[in-house]
């Protein structure tokens, strides 16, 4: 399957070159008509009816596990941020003292702090795997796996910079030493084929309003075995079993509804947020992950062939994805001045330390490359 452009399904003006769907996404047509359409039941709360709580989200897990090649909806579960999924995570492992957790260098805060904590608990160890180059940083989270490890928690990609890690060769090394694998997909699942089958983690948390097009408040997870029996963060009505009786929720239910759904956060059923996540899911299942990376990397290539030869440096192809990647600036580079002139061209872009992230879209355009290129050739020139 082959994609051309669809600009034509949002709302982004011609002379706006928006380059950091890593940050945030925008919302195509038919998201924003699907947020509409729960501003409207909202409006008129006599339409809303019990199966309207249960029903949608069913629907939504059934999309995502589609996506992520899960069997199961039930293993899927609802909530409002990474942070959440990793704390829930968290909360359902017990370390022994001596334990190592290995994370990436420079990892997202939101998939550190609950492994620093849990680590402290119990008097275990973080040890962090620095960036390298290419596949030395693979060979090197594998070599950091011994007897000793309780849990690798690393993402698919490196969240700043698009370097991508073997998790199929660091999977099977994590199940030879009985270590959960705690994988953070927020930046690679929806443009980056990713399938639970193929990789076995014990865990998938994915932030829900970047490459899934979601609101800002939303993400998913997929819990693995390890996790069927697990304590959920909260307590809410909704996730016990049988709490579609409305009629008879005060007769207290002590047993949880099935696998991943005890770890629904509370008030899954938002009527906004989930007509706009499922007209997301749809569109994404539907232009594939695979088609949307291989478009992303036939408009980039031609730019980063341009930014080598100004000095700048690029993961290699192999190594990197293309709807998202790091560029790493000359040394001596006033970045001040950069981050200036990108602003008056209406270029939106990510900076981290020396680096800038570029990540792009269906909605980007090779033009939309050149003319970052033109605008970092009249800084990197000077």
């Amino acid at each position: 399957m082959t994609l051309q452009h669809q600009k034509h399904l949002f709302d982004i003006p011609e002379d706006i070159t928006y380059l950091n769907t890593a940050a945030q996404s925008p919302a195509f047509k038919s998201i924003y008509e699907a947020g509409l359409e729960g501003l409207k039941q909202k409006n008129r709360p006599y339409t809303i009816t019990g199966k309207d709580y249960f029903e949608p989200v069913t629907e939504l897990k059934k999309l995502f596990a589609k996506l992520v090649d899960v069997n199961d909806y039930n293993r899927i579960a609802t909530m409002p941020s990474v942070s959440y999924g990793i704390a829930t995570v968290a909360n359902n492992i017990t370390l022994n003292k001596g334990d190592e957790i290995i994370v990436i260098g420079e990892q997202f805060p939101s998939n550190y702090y609950s492994w620093k904590n849990l680590a402290d608990k119990y008097n275990a160890t973080i040890k962090t795997i620095s960036p390298i180059k290419g596949e030395e940083w693979s060979t090197s989270v594998l070599n950091a796996i011994t007897n000793k490890t309780a849990v690798v928690a690393m993402g698919n990609i490196h969240w700043s910079n698009g370097s991508l890690f073997d998790l199929k060769a660091i999977s099977k090394k994590t199940k030879q030493h009985k270590a959960l694998l705690i994988i953070d997909g927020s930046q690679s699942v929806g443009a980056l084929p990713f399938s639970v089958k193929e990789i076995q983690p014990d865990a998938l948390i994915c932030a829900g309003y970047k490459w899934l097009f979601g609101p800002y408040g939303c993400a998913y997870a997929y819990f693995g075995e390890h996790f069927d029996n697990g304590t959920p963060l909260e307590e809410n009505w909704a996730n016990r079993l049988d709490s579609d009786n409305f009629a008879d929720l005060t007769n207290y239910q002590p047993e949880y509804k099935p696998l991943a759904s005890r770890y629904q956060v509370g008030e899954s059923g938002n009527f906004i947020y989930v007509k706009m996540q499922i007209a997301a899911l749809k569109q994404i299942i539907e232009w594939t992950p695979k088609a949307i990376q291989e478009y992303c990397k036939t408009i980039s290539a031609e730019a980063v062939k341009e930014l080598k030869i100004l000095g700048c440096k690029i993961e290699d192809d192999n190594y990197r994805t293309h709807h998202l990647f790091g560029i790493k600036l000359p040394e001596g580079l006033d970045i001040n001045v950069l981050k200036q002139v990108l602003k008056e061209q209406n270029i939106f872009v990510s900076f981290r330390g020396n680096y800038i992230r570029v990540s792009c879209h269906l909605f980007n355009t090779a033009h939309d490359f050149s003319t970052f290129v033109k605008c970092m050739s009249s800084v990197l020139t000077k």
